[in-house]
């Protein structure tokens, strides 16, 4: 059904029949049936055969045209999610509100109305948020609204509405409203008072991320909008420029919008780029995507990451869009409401190639990268002092293709290291999880091993030897571990990834456990999680959401806080004996349930549960996910029956001052994404990792995948793409039982049938640790 097929209408006068239809409600007729009716320019009547939008019966009426007013598609998707139907009629009239709303883009700052609180802004969605009916053509349009400072954590939503993702943001920070209750800080292009500032008529469209000049003390100036908002009715504009509005060097300024102009400075001006100085020509040719560069913005050198190069609308000049370490930026990868990459928000600058120049932080890995070979051989691969610690941002999903993918891509195995190179690759390739252990301060003995792998392991991995780590970096980081007493069989034989990585984490990096268990009001910490089941267990098939909250269940724990990355082991006995012959991935860990604190919904209505029933976890009438809470009325109903007489639910820790309003799906979810597994078949380890958001996001590593030569020679490591991955997740139960291990395409067998251990992160979390 194509919304465009059809002509819409909102009723606006009472029609003799029917008398129950309310003012206010909308209506639609097929474009081709309302070609063939004449209908009149004023006066007279005609009746057109029209549907009502949210009819319960969907029966067509003969309405007078003299009763209703024609909406573009827009108009009635902006309308339709105003209620009720006399306030949408309301809203109609407004004219100006109308065309004001159909000027609001993604990334517009606005002020939104939410239970009688003014609270700021920026919009990360629009569109709809429930379902239409199922004859209806149309949805109500909904705008996605992500709060700022000072009104941060006073939403309702991570981003998600009815269990589906439509943003992310941090958790209660996030409002969805229709355009009645929402009104941008500045003037959007199809405002009217766009139209004429001061006495003149605007034709310029000024955003967020713009060049703009000014003249002020009888001198041009130059600078990028950081920030439109509103100020006693007359819409300012925040701008970093060269020189504040005093002559000193580095500042911002603020200025009323009709004095500011959008473009370069004037022929003959004395302004300032925001982005110079430039590079001096010829432009270095090692900046490319991915290059670390920074530019000179108005207070001073910021650095990031290339995630874009091309030419915007309006600009002959080549453009960059960088990923900034800092929040310093206009948004997060948009420009004048189109995408060109994803980055958080504020990350995202948009500059003149020209004006880019190497990171000077960095000033010598490019002259390292192109003699890789020769100063490998001499170098101390971390024993020098390199100052301050830096890590190159992990691979985009747009960049695997180009950086990962391919034999003599990932690291190189060398000597029995598959354990440490799976899990390496699947930590830092593409997560910037545990990112934190790279620059933690550290005993001075320890420092060299830091070192190591910040250098020689997880910047090459992601950009400084395009996506290759030499396997005699490998072996020295082993030596180092080795020679410091972690272990003295560290170069020779295999290990398993969690012994590793608890040397590294808690040994040697004295990193915070990353996983805090409540059990019998005690708190317990670490690193890994391992996977136990009891005997009586009925699982056949599955999930990893269903093994953790069965082990869970079996050991009496609960999550005492949210973990910023959770790596679970998954329940078999050493390395040969597996206790399911597949395990389903998970791409997303719901843990709302298994906090030992805060709201949770009861299974059952929906509302504040206030009761858990150890003795229901396993009630077959029940879900076959989650732990089972209550409400009080739930709860009275379901141990009322006589199989559940003995059962004994106790109290949950309801939060203090939470209130239950009474709506069903109100709560948020706290939930966790798959980013990496480990596997591993006849001792050898490899690794998956998800790259992207799409279900085929999926690359396979092996660090060992051939090689070249006999005793004397080398592995040859290899990534590839395995999109297969996302065709099996995408089949039932049923369908992923029957199918045969040997015959499952590419390489999907290995994820399903020898998973050892799982890594999820949290989105949130992992931005504070």
């Amino acid at each position: 059904m194509n919304p465009k097929d059809y002509v819409y209408f909102i009723l606006t006068k009472k029609p003799e029949h029917p008398q129950h239809i309310k003012l206010g409600s909308i209506c639609y007729i097929r474009g081709h049936t309302y070609n063939t009716h004449d209908v009149p320019l004023s006066g007279g009547s005609t009746k057109l055969p029209v549907t009502f939008v949210k009819s319960l019966n969907s029966l067509t009426y003969n309405i007078d045209v003299n009763c209703i007013e024609k909406l573009s598609l827009e108009e009635a998707e902006l309308l339709l999610a105003c209620e009720p139907e006399d306030e949408r009629l309301n809203w109609f009239r407004d004219k100006d509100a109308v065309q004001t709303a159909l000027g609001l883009t993604v990334e517009t700052n606005v002020m939104v109305k939410e239970e009688d609180e003014k609270l700021i802004g920026v919009i990360r969605y629009i569109g709809p948020v429930v379902e239409q009916g199922y004859l209806d053509p149309i949805k109500g349009t909904f705008f996605g609204i992500e709060l700022q400072k000072p009104d941060k954590g006073k939403g309702k939503t991570d981003g998600t509405f009815g269990y589906k993702t439509f943003f992310l943001c941090e958790k209660n920070c996030g409002v969805f409203a229709p355009f009645s209750r929402v009104k941008p800080l500045a003037p959007t292009p199809l405002s009217p008072s766009m139209a004429m500032l001061h006495g003149q008529q605007q034709t310029q469209n000024i955003f967020p991320g713009d060049n703009v000049y000014f003249f002020i003390d009888g001198k041009y100036r130059f600078g990028i909008v950081l920030h439109i908002q509103e100020d006693g009715g007359q819409p300012i504009v925040q701008i970093s420029t060269d020189k504040d509005e005093n002559g000193k060097r580095g500042g911002e300024i603020k200025l009323p919008l009709y004095m500011v102009s959008k473009g370069e400075c004037p022929s003959g001006s004395e302004g300032m780029d925001i982005d110079i100085p430039p590079v001096e020509a010829p432009t270095d040719l090692s900046i490319s995507l991915n290059s670390v560069v920074e530019v000179t913005l108005g207070k001073g050198n910021s650095y990031g990451i290339i995630r874009w190069i091309g030419r915007l609308p309006g600009r002959e000049d080549v453009m960059v869009g960088l990923e900034l370490e800092e929040p310093c930026g206009v948004s997060d990868g948009t420009i004048h409401g189109k995408r060109y990459f994803d980055c958080p928000p504020k990350r995202a600058l948009f500059v003149k190639l020209t004006s880019c120049r190497p990171d000077s932080r960095f000033q010598n890995i490019s002259a390292q990268n192109n003699m890789m070979p020769e100063l490998d051989k001499n170098e101390e691969d971390g024993n020098h002092d390199t100052g301050k610690l830096e890590t190159v941002p992990p691979i985009s999903t747009e960049q695997v293709e180009k950086l990962l993918i391919g034999r003599m891509k990932g690291i190189q195995g060398h000597c029995n290291s598959c354990y440490m190179d799976s899990a390496l690759f699947g930590l830092f390739s593409c997560s910037s999880v545990l990112d934190s252990m790279l620059f933690k301060a550290t005993n001075p003995q320890d420092a060299p091993i830091q070192r190591i792998l910040l250098h020689n392991i997880v910047n090459p991995l992601r950009i400084c030897s395009k996506g290759f780590v030499h396997g005699r970096h490998i072996m020295r980081f082993r030596e180092q571990l080795q020679k410091h007493g972690y272990c003295q069989s560290f170069t020779t034989d295999e290990k398993d990834p969690e012994e590793f990585l608890i040397i590294v984490m808690h040994h040697i990096l004295a990193l915070e456990p990353l996983l805090k268990l409540s059990a019998a009001g005690k708190v317990q910490e670490s690193y890994c999680y391992q996977i136990f089941l009891d005997q009586n267990h009925s699982l056949v098939l599955p999930t990893v959401q269903q093994l953790l909250e069965h082990s869970f269940y079996s050991e009496g724990l609960k999550l005492a806080e949210v973990p910023s990355c959770l790596i679970l082991q998954m329940p078999r006995f050493g390395k040969k004996f597996k206790m399911f012959n597949k395990i389903i991935p998970s791409l997303e860990l719901d843990i709302t349930d298994l906090l030992s604190e805060g709201p949770q919904q009861c299974i059952m209505c929906g509302h504040m549960a206030v009761e858990e029933c150890a003795d229901c976890f396993k009630e077959p009438v029940f879900s076959q996910t989650g732990f089972k809470v209550f409400c009080k009325t739930c709860s009275s109903q379901v141990h009322s029956h006589p199989q559940r007489l003995s059962h004994r639910p106790a109290a949950l820790e309801v939060p203090k001052g939470y209130i239950d309003r009474g709506i069903p799906h109100s709560l948020t979810r706290d939930r966790l994404e798959l980013f990496a597994v480990l596997c591993i078949e006849t001792s050898h380890y490899v690794s998956f990792v998800k790259h992207g958001p799409n279900t085929r996001d999926w690359i396979f590593f092996d660090s060992m995948a051939d090689r070249e030569g006999e005793r004397d020679g080398f592995n040859i490591p290899e990534v590839q793409a395995c999109p297969e991955v996302g065709m099996y997740l995408e089949m039932s139960p049923a369908e992923l039982a029957n199918q045969v291990p040997r015959d499952m395409k590419g390489v999907a067998k290995r994820l399903f049938c020898d998973a050892y251990m799982y890594l999820y992160r949290s989105t949130s979390m992992c931005l504070y640790r």
